[in-house]
């Protein structure tokens, strides 16, 4: 691949102009696809992978800083950043799923309920709303940080803090 060619798609990126993504896909479809294979054998999850690969690069492009890495390597991360994440929020999911059969749902007493946690969302409209925002994304919408991260469009270490602050918040309201 030609310098000027990546020169030209990063020009495109920070300028938010949507041929970056078109010059993407033509020139780094292929190598991401295979970067994203390598984790996730599913082809139609790799293709989706490789669609939610582009929108994140799209949304980051002018962030994307050449002095720290060159663009394929950029690219690569966050491919193989997302392929993990992937698979991680599969994984989460299908842990997750309910078993009927081995549920004691249908077992429990109201003795057993602790009625101070049913009121947690009342609890929580007390905290600020940056720190509302971040709990429901990690706790109500079952978001990974880094997820949480991305969708908020607010730095990992800045969702990390919020957290931190929001559960000792909460945590002065059960345990006072």
């Amino acid at each position: 691949m030609e310098f000027s060619l990546e020169k030209h798609i990063i020009t495109h990126l920070k300028n938010g102009d949507k041929q970056a993504i078109n010059l993407l896909y033509e020139n780094y479809a292929d190598a991401l696809f295979g970067v994203i294979k390598k984790v996730i054998s599913d082809d139609d999850l790799a293709q989706d992978v490789l669609q939610e690969t582009l929108i994140k690069v799209w949304k980051k492009g002018k962030s994307y800083n050449p002095d720290k890495a060159k663009l394929f390597t950029w690219l690569y991360r966050i491919a193989y950043n997302s392929a993990i994440d992937k698979i991680r929020s599969v994984n989460n999911k299908s842990n997750k799923e309910v078993q009927i059969e081995d549920s004691n749902v249908y077992k429990l007493t109201t003795n057993s309920l602790n009625e101070d946690v049913l009121d947690i969302k009342k609890h929580l409209n007390t905290l600020d709303e940056k720190y509302q925002i971040v709990i429901n994304a990690l706790f109500f919408e079952g978001m990974t940080q880094q997820e949480a991260s991305e969708e908020l469009d607010i730095p990992l270490g800045t969702i990390k803090s919020r957290l931190k602050i929001a559960l000792r918040e909460l945590k002065k309201i059960y345990n006072p």
